[in-house]
């Protein structure tokens, strides 16, 4: 069972009550991948989301290579202990943007997103930090992304010399 004191330990979690941490934590399911194991996919129904205790996944999209080669698979965070994915699970159209990938036995916290979006749509200051968290989490994959992206564009123009 996941413990109110546990969630308090992430980032995603700090300016929860110790009441609203409770109800969290009576949704909340440990489990574990091993290492190779897909979690989701680009355009999977966000049926979970996730705090990651132990562990490293990536974040991946694809990225095209033109009609003759396989698209480029392109890590867009490591996610780590303490780091939060899954945001998709409490946003419409509640499908994930990125594919996560466990690349070492990793340990999470899982919880029901039909059942997360039932408490936040019960607890209207519940639901306002949710999505806080939620918008903190998505800053920091676009700010990822766009250095992503930048370091692309910046290798693309020194291999055009």
């Amino acid at each position: 069972m996941v413990s109110a004191n546990s969630l308090k330990t992430f980032s995603f979690c700090k300016e929860f009550t110790d009441a609203q941490l409770d109800r969290m934590a009576a949704l909340a399911v440990e489990e574990t991948h091993e290492a190779g194991t897909q979690m989701y996919k680009k355009g999977d129904p966000a049926l979970q989301f996730y705090l990651v205790q132990e562990g490293k996944a990536i974040l991946v999209m694809d990225s095209p290579q033109g009609s003759h080669k396989p698209p480029l698979q392109v890590t867009i965070d490591i996610i780590t202990r303490g780091d939060a994915m899954g945001w998709s699970a409490v946003l419409e159209p509640h499908l994930y943007t990125l594919g996560a990938l466990c690349i070492d036995n990793t340990k999470v916290i899982s919880f029901d997103a039909a059942k997360l979006r039932t408490l936040i749509e019960e607890d209207s200051a519940f639901g306002f930090k949710i999505m806080q968290a939620a918008a903190k989490l998505i800053a920091s994959r676009l700010t990822h992304t766009r250095i992503i992206l930048v370091g692309e564009r910046g290798l693309s123009a020194l291999t055009e010399y």
